[in-house]
């Protein structure tokens, strides 16, 4: 087979949009377009860049280059062992998939619990059971994915925020609020970091290989033929990804009015109860619920392969298995106790991960002095503004002010570029000393 049909295309981007699409990109883009207000659309173009652009360049530099291993090589054997392995914990059982599961308990079952239960470790222990217990049950069988995402579980999320979407539209809620204080002076910016939290582009490292792996299922075997529909799929999912964001933003900014909340949760809570009443609860619960369990399903499955690649001792199915147990263990923590921890950690890895992807996108003209250099700079820098952040309590903030757009909160720019510049003479001078 040396094509696919369109059929089959259309289900792997269906595929691929729901592996991105879980309970961050449901909440993040409502949060934003509530707290943003008549500054949304600004905004949302920022919050696409990192949220969708990213995602979806990653995803095609992943498969030019064959997996996240090699992409990483190209820096340093060290860095191909270590960052690979942080970015599967912080997006696998260290944070991602947790969030998912309690993220799901606190949208779906926790509103329709008496109070005398809804604050009930229990019930999360209840719920997070069953949920991770079905995760499993669904990633014992990779590749059955397109099947289960391409031809069902997207499908579904579709036709629920497209009810959603409509009936906004047939009776809208209000008009537009002014922006919060960030998005006032800093609303494309302050877009561009929200993107960062749904942690797709450093979930597009790990989803590459997948998609290729899915492609290879369909007898497509040439390189340069899996390249072409890889980016095929990256369009088509990110088309998708921008629509919905468009979407839930809007949703986000119509209640702007009347409330700005201080989460998106809250915030879709109140559109739903504004359109639809009690329904809407029970429509959204329903909704988390899907997102969630796509996501899960997919880092699950993408955790497994990579541990069973780097440790092979062990199976994928036990890998699957040691990754949601361990997901449903630190999922009991709690929802608060999850999210207190993501924002220093995406900080540190999203620049390496951002520079990563641009530098693997432009491969043809990169030497390894360029990889090696851009990355030292970007780590050092990610480093120090992490500590400065978390438990420094911005201390040395003034210091870091000096360098451009670090006030906008993506000072790491400017380091990356010095040591790209750097590294392109570095890599020119061995060049020069070889012609020699």
């Amino acid at each position: 087979m040396n094509s696919l049909s369109s059929k089959d295309l259309l289900f792997i981007v269906f595929m691929l949009f729901s592996m991105f699409f879980g309970a961050g990109n449901l909440i993040f883009p409502a949060f934003l377009g509530n707290a943003a207000g008549t500054e949304m659309w600004v905004s949302l173009a920022g919050f696409i860049i990192t949220a969708v652009g990213l995602p979806i360049l990653g995803v095609i530099a992943v498969g030019k280059a064959g997996s996240l291993n090699t992409l990483s090589t190209r820096v340093h054997p060290w860095f191909a062992m270590v960052f690979p392995f942080l970015i599967y914990l912080s997006i696998g059982p260290g944070l991602a998939i947790p969030r998912a599961g309690t993220v799901a308990y606190e949208m779906s079952i926790k509103p329709f619990l008496p109070n005398a239960l809804s604050g009930s470790p229990a019930m999360l222990f209840l719920y997070t059971l069953v949920f991770f217990a079905l995760v499993l049950y669904l990633s014992l069988s990779p590749s059955k994915l397109v099947d289960r995402f391409g031809k069902l579980l997207t499908p579904i999320l579709l036709f629920l925020i497209a009810i959603i979407f409509v009936k906004a539209i047939l009776t809208p809620v209000d008009s537009l609020a002014k922006p919060i204080e960030l998005y006032a002076n800093n609303s494309f910016f302050q877009g561009f970091l929200d993107g960062y939290l749904t942690m797709d582009a450093l979930a597009a490292l790990v989803y590459g290989i997948v998609v290729v792996n899915t492609i290879r299922l369909k007898g497509i075997k040439d390189d340069s033929s899996i390249s072409r529909y890889m980016l095929f799929a990256g369009l088509g999912a990110g088309i998708l990804l921008a629509i919905i964001y468009s979407i839930l933003t809007f949703l986000g900014a119509s209640v702007s009015a009347l409330e700005q909340m201080n989460n998106g949760a809250n915030v879709l809570t109140l559109v739903m109860n504004e359109l639809f009443g009690q329904t809407g609860i029970i429509l959204l619960g329903v909704l988390f619920t899907v997102a969630c369990l796509c996501v899960s399903i997919s880092l699950v499955i993408s955790c497994g392969e990579y541990f069973s690649r780097l440790i092979p001792f062990f199976s994928y199915k036990t890998w699957a298995t040691i990754v949601a147990v361990i997901s449903f263990i630190i999922a009991n923590l709690g929802l608060n106790q999850i999210l207190a921890i993501s924002v220093p950690i995406l900080g540190a890895i999203y620049p390496l991960a951002i520079v990563l992807i641009v530098l693997g996108l432009l491969n043809r003209f990169v030497n390894h002095s360029i990889y090696l250099y851009g990355i030292i700079l970007t780590a050092i820098f990610s480093f120090i503004d992490t500590i400065n952040t978390a438990l420094l309590d911005k201390a040395w903030s003034n210091i870091l002010g000096i360098i451009p757009l670090y006030e906008q909160g993506v000072g790491w720019v400017v380091p990356a570029i010095v040591g790209i510049a750097i590294g392109a003479v570095v890599g020119a001078s061995k060049v020069r000393k070889l012609n020699k």
